[in-house]
């Protein structure tokens, strides 16, 4: 599956985010480009990119070789409620329902 996410974080933190976030999930990490990161494990493989968006937005995409909303998926999700939380402290994550 395919995953994108905007943030007002710089690319650097979002990559050392990403490094904490999928080690904590013992992925192992692959490739180590300046802008691009692949991580697998058990739950599956995954590749995350960031590039600069309109001057001060940074957009992560994330690619995942699971089909549907696999567990895999679901924790990439958990690692952009992180980011948010990293640009905003103050969130909390609430249920929409």
């Amino acid at each position: 599956m395919r995953h994108f996410h905007r943030t007002s974080v710089t690319p650097d933190v979002v990559l050392a985010t990403a490094d904490s976030f999928f080690s904590a999930l013992r992925l192992n990490r692959g490739s180590s480009d300046t802008r691009t990161r692949a991580f697998a494990g058990a739950l599956g493989s995954l590749m995350l990119s960031v590039r600069m968006e309109g001057g001060h937005y940074t957009f992560v995409e994330v690619h995942t070789d699971q089909v549907g909303e696999s567990r895999l998926d679901k924790n990439v999700k958990k690692f952009f409620n992180a980011l948010h939380r990293t640009a905003d402290p103050r969130h909390v994550i609430e249920a929409g329902y």
